[in-house]
């Protein structure tokens, strides 16, 4: 009697076919949907609750804008100074790609498999961060967007103890349009700098100013809503390719990473809902989710470098068959 030779795929190969079997199995234990469902339920709730009892503060508006926010006795999380945006919020892409390093330095051996797959999407989440709030050939797509839907380039400037009418001491900030330039550069702008910018100006400002200037007055796009959506679901996603399947061993500095990881996203849930009941109206806050969320989806862009099984050999037709062939034992 004959018998068949058994082929094996390479190791590598394998392993990789084999995890994406895994992984397409514990669809229903996906944290992924839930995690972006909850999101949306939370950003929801928070800006009904801004409109119902006219909590926000429109941001778009520059004198609103530099002003403490008329709720900021009352809560903490209404004052911009707060530590949590200061010190994390700030630096939310910082402090994701330090979770998204631990994740991935200390994932099980088995779940290295999917190292290329978990730099990929990294990459991509990189990217579509940058691209709106740091460059796009220049500007970046958020200020693009403001500058077309009619944003102004302004800088706020304190009264002068010297200059005619200021109230020592106090006094709201003069606004000053200056040219687009100014906000795409980023420029800092002085006193003897540009002194051509406060000719007309019935303000001076003191002479030590220092001040760069911003957009305002257009459609101001949610950045933080934008940003912690992208977070929340670029850590999720990292999670879910670190828990499920679920690996054999958890190390101690594995399951420290996933902690932290869990940390994080608490955090990132608290100010987005923050953000959601104390800042924006509710159209740039919908702007910012609905960009967050095209912007995660784009990191699910299938790896192009993964190497896909191969096939080897074929089923022969029984009526192609040649019974009198020769048999490898």
């Amino acid at each position: 009697m004959s018998s068949t030779k058994t082929l094996r795929l390479p190791n590598d190969e394998l392993r990789v076919d084999q995890m994406n079997r895994k992984l397409k199995k514990n669809t229903k234990g996906d944290y992924r949907r839930l995690s972006l469902a909850l999101l949306a339920v939370s950003l929801t709730l928070g800006t009904l609750y801004s409109v119902v009892f006219e909590t926000y503060l429109d941001t778009s508006d520059p004198i609103l804008a530099h002003l403490p926010h008329p709720s900021h006795k009352d809560s903490y999380f209404a004052r911009k100074s707060n530590v949590f945006n200061q010190l994390f919020v700030k630096k939310a892409w910082a402090w994701t790609s330090g979770a998204f390093g631990l994740l991935y330095w200390f994932s099980p051996s088995e779940k290295r498999g999917y190292g290329g797959l978990r730099l990929w999407k990294y990459t991509i989440a990189t990217l579509v961060w940058m691209l709106f709030t740091t460059w796009f050939f220049g500007p970046a797509l958020f200020e693009r967007l403001m500058t077309y839907s009619g944003g102004e380039c302004v800088i706020a400037v304190p009264p002068s103890p010297l200059s005619p009418g200021s109230i020592v001491g106090g006094g709201n900030p003069t606004i000053i349009k200056v040219p687009l330039e100014y906000c795409h550069t980023k420029s800092t702008i002085t006193k003897s700098s540009h002194p051509q910018l406060f000719s007309s100006s019935p303000i001076l400002p003191p002479d030590d100013f220092r001040g760069r200037p911003r957009l305002y007055k257009g459609h101001d796009v949610s950045g933080h809503i934008f940003l912690l959506t992208l977070a929340i679901s670029f850590l999720t996603d990292q999670l879910t390719l670190s828990l499920l399947p679920k690996p054999r061993v958890i190390t101690q500095m594995n399951a420290i990473a996933i902690n932290l990881t869990l940390a994080l996203l608490a955090i990132w849930w608290w100010m987005s809902i923050m953000t959601s009941v104390y800042f924006h109206s509710p159209r740039e806050k919908l702007s910012g989710f609905a960009i967050g969320v095209v912007g995660y989806l784009f990191t699910l862009i299938p790896y192009p470098f993964q190497q896909t099984p191969r096939k080897i050999g074929a089923p022969i037709p029984e009526d192609k068959l040649r019974h009198d062939a020769m048999h490898l034992d």
